[in-house]
């Protein structure tokens, strides 16, 4: 690895650190997506005691829980290209050294670059599969909210809480899984070279960050 190479993948690393923080952190103020949305969680959890029949509700965690296990699969399968990619190093890097980027990477190079590739997408799938994982656990737990006639009790908002709290923390790790895939797209410019890789890394970090902290889909959900 090339100096060059050393100081664009701890761009991509620190641009990863910094944005989870950001949002985990500094977000918790509410001024983030993230933030409102759960806050809407705990609001779904204490209108789901006015609620005797709670079919809505278990669809609703349903349609959340099968979101994630379509990105879990999608990691799997990200996983096994990653592999097959490994198996076919020796064309993919005549493909890169043909191209007119004056980029030349070597049969290590490409495969540390590909382990890498594929390390993320690992990482998302153990995210994904857990949080599929915690969404079961809410439908348990909305199926254990006492229902409408109790909903004033203080057993009932205990319940109500505890759904939403891991409705939220099943979220949160999808979200990071998610994140994963978004930094993948970036880690790919560094199969093109490392001035590539700080480029499309900063692209990535400006996408999330707008759409966390300034989309207009923040503007329509925020109280």
């Amino acid at each position: 690895m090339t100096l060059l190479d050393a100081i664009a993948f701890a761009w991509f690393v620190i641009a990863w650190a910094g944005y989870a923080w950001l949002v985990d952190v500094v977000g918790r103020n509410g001024q983030g997506l993230t933030q409102v949305m759960a806050a809407y969680r705990q609001r779904w959890m204490t209108e789901m005691l006015t609620r005797a029949n709670r079919i809505v509700d278990g669809q609703i965690n349903m349609t959340l829980q099968q979101g994630t296990a379509f990105f879990a699969s999608t990691s799997l399968l990200a996983v096994g290209g990653g592999l097959t990619l490994l198996g076919a190093t020796d064309r993919a890097v005549e493909i890169v050294q043909a191209l007119p980027l004056g980029y030349h990477p070597s049969r290590e190079q490409w495969e540390v670059k590909v382990a890498g590739l594929t390390l993320i997408f690992v990482y998302a799938f153990f995210k994904f599969a857990w949080a599929y994982r915690l969404f079961n656990y809410c439908a348990i737990l909305i199926g254990a909210t006492p229902d409408g006639d109790r909903s004033g009790t203080q057993e009932a908002l205990v319940m109500a809480q505890r759904a939403a709290t891991m409705n939220t923390i099943a979220a949160s790790h999808f979200n990071r899984g998610q994140r994963a895939f978004f930094f993948a797209l970036g880690y790919l410019g560094w199969f093109f070279g490392p001035v590539v890789l700080i480029v499309s890394t900063a692209a990535v970090v400006f996408v999330i960050y707008r759409r966390q902290f300034l989309s207009n889909s923040l503007d329509a959900v925020r109280f």
